[in-house]
């Protein structure tokens, strides 16, 4: 076997691989999917309710934002404006350094192709990803207002509210190190999104997001993701780190394999 063939094979076997491959050609959801469950059908039935009404997140998850190119997600209307700096730092980017790659956190609105929980409370909702480090992130839905001087992490400082049906979160408080896809998208530790999450039966849950970045973009955009629902499975341990040998293998500009 050659040294290229060897290459391409180990980037099919080994774990993130699945995180450079668009995400058309791994899930029917929009956004990414692992293979498990993998041409199921969408679950159908009426959207599950908390004790107070509130529509229920609860469920694993798969798909729900972008992998290969944030693009796929543009809603109607929408563009990709880069500032000169942002061009500067995404024709600067290399595949091999893509962090999502390197087993750390996809950050927000990227999504790993792998499962992902939510867990819902009347005050938290927490997202639990197989994916990577098995990182998880934190939205408080208590009525708190945001930190006044948040510590900039790789899934910020996001607070929930109730608009009807929908949940919008606002998050401030992200570090600059996660790329938005595979095609090295940039932001600042500027960037502002807001979320607005929708239950619209049992099987789905739409999010819509809202990236506003002045440092990177000319001008806020808006992208829209859906994730499907897998019943029946769970989570598994599933450790990135453990025998990593794709990045050292992806060579050229980030999007090129």
């Amino acid at each position: 076997m050659t040294v290229m063939a060897l290459a391409a094979a180990l980037l099919l076997l080994q774990g993130p691989a699945d995180s450079q491959a668009p995400a058309d050609a791994k899930a029917p959801a929009k956004g990414g999917g692992k293979g498990k469950g993998k041409g199921r059908a969408r679950p159908t039935g009426p959207t599950p309710r908390m004790a107070d009404g509130k529509p229920d997140f609860s469920g694993i998850w798969n798909g729900g934002g972008p992998i290969g190119d944030i693009k796929q997600g543009l809603m109607p209307g929408e563009e990709i404006s880069l500032t000169a700096w942002g061009k500067k730092v995404m024709d600067s980017r290399q595949s091999k350094d893509d962090p999502e790659a390197n087993c750390l956190p996809t950050g927000v609105p990227r999504i790993a192709p792998y499962p992902w929980r939510i867990l819902q409370t009347p005050t938290h909702i927490f997202y639990l990803f197989e994916g990577n480090i098995h990182s998880f992130r934190q939205i408080f839905i208590d009525g708190r207002p945001h930190v006044k001087d948040p510590d900039p992490t790789w899934y910020g400082d996001s607070i929930g509210t109730w608009d009807g049906d929908t949940l919008v979160v606002d998050t401030i408080g992200y570090n600059d190190k996660f790329w938005f896809d595979f095609n090295g998208h940039p932001h600042s530790d500027q960037l502002h999104t807001i979320e607005r999450i929708t239950r619209p039966d049992l099987g789905g849950l739409d999010i819509e997001t809202q990236i506003i970045d002045p440092v990177a973009y000319t001008k806020p955009f808006k992208i829209k993701f859906t994730a499907t629902l897998r019943p029946g499975e769970e989570l598994m341990e599933y450790i990135c780190q453990e025998n990593q040998q794709d990045a050292q293998h992806l060579q050229g500009p980030a999007g090129l394999q």
